[in-house]
């Protein structure tokens, strides 16, 4: 049985894609999650594209350990040196460097002849070599290229010190069949492919990414690239929770290892989920809400019975616990610290007291706390390290249309009051905020989402907001008053606004 290596690129693929950036703070978070669940690859950005991602790439290679940390360049020498100088102080650094090869991509984005596209590739793989000796080639557009200029290619780049050779469909234009025959062409035809790990990255354009990775594996790639939860360009990427799940239920049918820790998989899901603001559809496969409920009275009869009947995973396998224990107002410290670490959260002692008096805050105002609850006061916990805070909030409403809103924050330390008309009181919120910070926002996105159950529901407010030419920010809030969530996350979106943490944005 031979190994499969896991390549994520929920940082760099996957969040070009949202038109939003994140900080320094929270990627460094998602990447040490990901050593955490046994991810083999982190694509930690492409350094290049600006002094953010530059930053970005440059901390978790200093400070994620446990994981190749890779880095994105186009076969451009100024990328491949600036890439170098993010990746110094990796534990194990890997250039990912590569250039498009259709037909296409060649004639009308590059303006290249074939000839020329062989001899950049072949240069880039070479200085690439000059800082680290892995190196990943990506060829663009393998899928639409012409199989035997492919096999050219790769020929060249292996020759030229490649390690792995990255084999995309850069479109999600393949079907499984096609997908599986392509990998074997390369296989079966490049002379010297027992020298490089062939690597596979699609896209779900077609909704066929997992089942075109599948079809990959089988047909003899090593290494699987994808993101947390599937985001990444257009309908997103490959949905590594899905990949790994088909072939931990049917090991046989692939015969690869994988050193993936299935039980952080819904935890990891949940923080990409909370840190990039995209929520998981309910009916997602693996990580959905509803993936492992039975509302079927056949399907409750025949679970009650016999689990195996309609359940192909025991959902503990994921990290998605089944727990009787009823949390509430009355429920002590070492209840609530026992649910938390059964759901995937440490908490250190120094923090507990502090995650304890918010959960009696919230517990005081439902009569039971669910798991769903516990999952936002957590994430919620862990993004709001706020310089700014909301003290009170106060809506007065004349007609359907109109209302006054009235607000007290504290600003470094400082409280501060004052009140804005709106159209409706979400609206009135938000310019109250405005005239408190003297930011210039545009609001971009605003939705609002019940957590839980009943009529005491949580509600989980996500802003997007647009500083300058800085790119979309995220805000989170939760409380049981819609309104409180919704001005708690566009404080949340300020305060990083403050606190200037704003990368850039990827590309390729």
């Amino acid at each position: 049985m031979s190994r499969l290596y896991v390549f994520d690129t929920t940082l760099r693929d996957g969040e070009q894609s949202l038109g939003i950036t994140l900080n320094v703070v929270e990627k460094l978070e998602i990447a040490h999650q990901l050593v955490k669940m046994g991810i083999d690859v982190i694509e930690a950005g492409f350094p290049a594209s600006s002094p953010g991602d530059l930053e970005s790439v440059r901390r978790i290679a200093r400070e994620v350990k446990g994981a190749v940390i890779c880095g994105l360049t186009r076969a451009v020498e100024q990328d491949i040196d600036i890439c170098a100088e993010a990746l110094r102080d990796a534990e194990q650094p890997r250039i990912h460097t590569g250039i498009a090869v259709s037909p296409m991509h060649m004639e009308r984005k590059l303006g290249m002849t074939p000839d020329q596209v062989i001899e950049a590739a072949v240069a880039a793989v070479k200085h690439s070599k000059r800082y680290v000796s892995d190196v990943e080639f990506y060829a663009e557009d393998s899928f639409r290229s012409d199989r035997r200029f492919l096999v050219q290619v790769l020929e060249k780049v292996i020759d030229a010190g490649a390690t792995v050779i990255n084999i995309p469909d850069t479109v999600g234009y393949a079907t499984p069949w096609e997908y599986g025959d392509l990998i074997s062409y390369v296989i079966n035809n490049v002379r010297n492919v027992d020298r490089a790990v062939v690597s596979i990255h699609c896209h779900n354009d077609l909704g066929m990414a997992t089942a075109n990775s599948l079809a990959g594996i089988k047909a003899g790639a090593r290494q699987l690239e994808g993101t947390i939860n599937g985001i990444g360009e257009r309908a997103g990427n490959t949905s590594l929770e899905e990949v790994i799940m088909a072939i931990y239920t049917q090991k046989g049918l692939y015969n690869v290892d994988l050193g993936i820790k299935t039980r952080e998989i819904a935890a990891t899901s949940r923080m990409v989920s909370r840190i990039t603001g995209v929520p998981v559809p309910q009916h997602k496969a693996i990580v959905g809400s509803n993936a492992f409920m039975h509302a079927s009275g056949i399907h409750q009869d025949g679970v009650l019975k016999e689990k195996s009947t309609y359940e192909i995973i025991d959902p503990e396998v994921v990290g998605v616990p089944r727990n009787s224990i009823v949390l509430s107002a009355r429920s002590g410290r070492h209840a609530l610290k026992h649910r938390l670490e059964e759901l995937g959260y440490q908490v250190e002692p120094d923090r507990m007291d502090k995650v304890y008096s918010s959960f009696l805050q919230l517990a005081d105002q439902k009569r039971e706390v669910f798991d769903d609850d516990l999952h936002a006061l957590m994430g919620y916990a862990a993004a709001n390290g706020s310089t700014i805070k909301l003290i009170n909030v106060s809506v007065a409403t004349n007609g359907s249309k109109t209302a006054t809103a009235t607000l007290t924050l504290e600003i470094g330390g400082e409280t501060v009051t004052d009140a804005a008309c709106g159209n409706g009181p979400v609206d009135a919120v938000f310019k109250a905020i405005d005239r408190l910070v003297g930011s210039e926002v545009q609001l971009v996105d605003y939705s609002l989402k019940s957590i839980s159950q009943g009529s005491e529901a949580l509600g989980d407010a996500t802003v997007k907001v647009r500083a300058g030419d800085k790119g979309l920010i995220i805000g989170r809030g939760i409380s049981t008053d819609v309104i409180e969530a919704s001005a708690k996350a566009y404080v949340n979106a300020c305060s990083k606004i403050r606190n200037g943490s704003l990368p850039g944005i990827a590309g390729a």
